[in-house]
Parts: structure tokens; sequence; C-alpha cells
């Protein structure tokens, strides 16, 4: 019985409008010509009663029919445009109310699969161009090795032709020398370039652990200088009495050491300082490498950590990769490094928080 008077539907309202109009329609005609007036001013205040009645019948239509009509076209234009920012608020329980639920709810379900489809968009991006990267870095790999292979390689066929129609002993050997001094130095450069295309791709990763860096920078500076027969330098430390342990990957701080140390050893002048240096505040361990010998020009600088850079004044050829690959293992740690020049020589550093 509740159903049957239920104003669920627009059909009902507008037919119990209808009924409801029809009736107040010969209820006012009733009453106007039951007043004691004359005809006249009898038609006219039925008149007015028929004004009300349109009156009140346009605010019905404009209420519970042409307000949530525009409502709804109103969000369709918004989600037309992608905008689904305000949601349609029609909160009457008929068709219009069912249809802004509806509406609302393609809204929501467009939205979802726009958030969806905007983040496989950005990882197909991604993917695209670390793809990109991986083809230029292949490409750069292949051509730098190219390049690279061109002088030892052309050494060593030179050296071994001279060995096949040579008689001397002793000039054989010296060929033989050579020939297997270029194929360590191929080797070591093929090795370092692997690594740090390794590093910069993203394909090594850092094994993590808490060591004492006193220890290892005693043992990288016993292995690289203290136990050189006649260096030609002078070596001084500078290291805390006490352990400093930090937490890093220990292979990867040794390998930094030994490529500073190394290039300290190359750039020292006969008869020079080189120094290796270990201080910390207690939040910071700061380490250092310094060689006595000529200094580097400032706009230089900047350039010593790029790849197969040399210094066309450098006393000495090398590969060019070992401060890259310090520079690539201390900034995947987001660690401060630097060189700069003093007044008798140039100076590396780094530092990495006490743990």
């Amino acid at each position: 019985m509740k159903e049957a008077f239920s104003l669920r539907t627009v059909r009902k309202k507008i037919v119990m409008l209808s009924k409801l109009a029809g009736i107040a329609l010969i209820f006012s005609y009733i009453l106007s010509t039951g007043l004691p007036v004359s005809q006249d001013l009898s038609f006219f205040i039925w008149l007015f009663f028929i004004l009300l009645l349109v009156l009140g019948i346009d605010f019905f239509m404009g209420r519970f029919i042409s307000k949530p009509i525009s409502e709804l076209n109103a969000s369709a234009k918004r989600m037309a445009k992608l905008d689904f920012s305000a949601p349609c608020n029609i909160a009457s329980t008929d068709e219009f109310g069912e249809l802004s639920s509806s509406l609302n709810a393609m809204a929501d379900n467009l939205k979802k699969a726009l958030t969806r489809l905007e983040a496989a968009n950005t990882q197909l991006e991604q993917d695209v161009e670390k793809e990109r990267l991986l083809l230029a870095e292949r490409k750069e790999l292949v051509d730098s090795l190219s390049h690279e292979m061109k002088t030892p390689l052309g050494v060593i066929q030179a050296y071994a032709e001279g060995l096949q129609d040579e008689t001397d002993e002793a000039k054989k050997q010296k060929y033989a020398q050579v020939i297997i001094a270029e194929t360590k130095r191929m080797n070591d450069l093929i090795v370092a370039l692997l690594d740090l295309s390794a590093l910069e791709s993203g394909a090594a990763k850092l094994c993590v652990t808490r060591f004492d860096f006193v220890e290892l920078a005693e043992t990288a500076a016993g292995r690289l200088l203290a136990d050189i027969p006649d260096p030609g330098f002078e070596l001084q430390y500078e290291l805390p009495e006490q352990k400093v342990f930090v937490q890093t990957d220990k292979r990867r701080m040794e390998q930094v050491l030994d490529n500073l140390i190394i290039n300290a050893r190359k750039n020292v002048r006969p008869g020079g300082i080189l120094r290796l240096e270990l201080t910390t505040d207690g939040e910071m361990l700061h380490v250092s490498v310094f060689n006595q010998g000529r200094r580097i020009p400032e706009d230089v600088l900047p350039k010593i950590w790029t790849k197969f850079y040399r210094n066309s004044n450098a006393p000495y050829s090398g590969s060019g990769l070992g401060l890259s690959i310090v520079a690539q293992i201390l900034s995947m740690q987001k660690l401060p490094y630097g060189a700069e020049n003093l007044t008798d020589g140039v100076r590396f550093f780094f530092s990495i928080p006490v743990s």
C-alpha cells in the first residue's frame, strides 16, 4: 500500500501533479463562483487562482525536472572534458537520482581507468627511456672499446710480426715482454670499462657491511705504497689511532682508495710527498689523498671525473677510467667528493658517515 503512493518515478510525479492541478482548477472555479460577488469579480478571482496554479506547476517542473536535467547536462559536459572534480549531486529517488548515481559511478570508473592508463603510460615511457639509455650505453661501450683497443692491438701486432722475423734472443725476449704488457693493459682496460658500465647502468649493486675503515686504508696503502721498493717519493700517513667504523660496500670503497692512491702515485713528483690522511669529527670520516707535483688547471678540474679523460700534460698514459669509477661509486652512495689544487700539489678527498 505504501509503495502505491510512493513518488519514486518522474512519471508518477507528473501524473500526481496533473491530478492535483485538475482538482485545484475545479476547486478554484467552485470557490470563485460561490463567492457573494459580481460575476466579473468572480471571473478575475478564478483567473488569479489559475495564475497561482501555473506558477506552482512551473515551480514543480523546475524543481523536479528542469533542474535535475540541467545538473545532469553540466556533469556530462565536465566528464566529456575529463573533469571529474565535481560529482553530480541529485538526491532524489526517481530516475534522475538513479541516473545521477550511475553517472557518478561511471565517472569514478573512468577516473580510475585514466589513472591506471597514465601510470601505465608513465611506466612505458620510463621503460622506453631505459631501453634507449641501455642501447646508448652499449653503443658507447663498443665505441670506447674499439677506440681504446687500437693502440695496444697495433703495438701487439707490430711486435708479434717483429718476433716472427727476429733471430736475436734478447730482442725476442724484449718483444715478448712488450706484448705481455700490452695484453695486460688491454685486459685491465676491458675489466675497468665493464665495471664502470655496470655501475652506470645500475646493474652493479652495493653490498653494505659494517667495517673498520682505518684498517682498510692501512691495508690498501701497505699494498700499493709501503711495499714498493725504492718508490721515489716520501710516503706520509695521518690515520686515527682508534678504529672508525663505517657502513658501506667494503670492496667498492677499497676500489675507491686504490684508484685514488694509484692516481696520486702516478702524479707525485720525484722525491715529493704522497700523503694519505683520515680524520673524523665524530659524525663523518674525511679521507684525503695528496700528492706533491704539477697542479691541475682550474678549468680542467671538473673534467677529471669524466670517462676516458686524460690530461695531455700528464707524465703517464692511463685508461682514463680510474677517477670515473671513483666518482660513480661515491655518487651511488650520495657521498661528497672532489679535488682541489694546493700550493704544491693536488688533493683528492671524500667523506663518509661514521656508524
